[in-house]
């Protein structure tokens, strides 16, 4: 898998302080992407265990929150065996922090692949620019939910955090 960066904190990807993980690659191609560099899987640098170490590195003060995988979209097939190899690790060492994954895919397309294991917030959905709506917190358009994914396994549950 590639990357773009690696962001050792922001305010703008889920709730409280956060290291975010931009991922290459994404199939959906939505118009009006703001991230339309990260489209490309063949874009940025690669991930190595190097960059692991060092997303655990910065997800250790106890002032951050958790990890936010982004891009592009992490759940792009050529990401989704990192993508979960990422999410599990972060989880067995820093098992105090949340997952929140970003990704074009509806969730009930999403839910059973192994990464949802580890991820505690989805924010699903395709971005339409039509329904942007720059009212939301955490997302672009209000098609897009925030899933609590732990307590979504029969029926998704949503959270407000508007």
């Amino acid at each position: 898998m590639n990357y773009i960066k690696i962001e050792s904190s922001s305010l703008s990807n889920g709730t409280g302080w956060r290291v975010v993980l931009w991922c290459a690659g994404c199939e959906n191609h939505c118009e009006g992407c703001h991230n339309q560099e990260t489209w490309d899987p063949r874009a940025g640098k690669q991930f190595t265990p190097a960059e692991l170490d060092l997303v655990c590195k910065l997800l250790e003060p106890s002032y951050i929150q958790g990890l936010t995988l982004t891009g592009g979209d992490p759940l792009f097939p050529g990401n989704r065996l990192a993508v979960t190899a990422v999410a599990k690790a972060v989880k067995e060492r820093l098992p105090e922090k949340d997952i929140w994954l970003y990704t074009g895919y509806r969730f009930e397309d999403i839910k059973d692949l192994d990464v949802m294991k580890y991820v505690d917030i989805c924010v699903d959905g395709r971005y339409v620019a039509d329904l942007r709506d720059v009212s939301l917190a955490f997302r672009g358009s209000s098609n897009q939910r925030i899933i609590d994914v732990p307590n979504s396994k029969d029926e998704v549950k949503t959270l407000n955090l508007d």
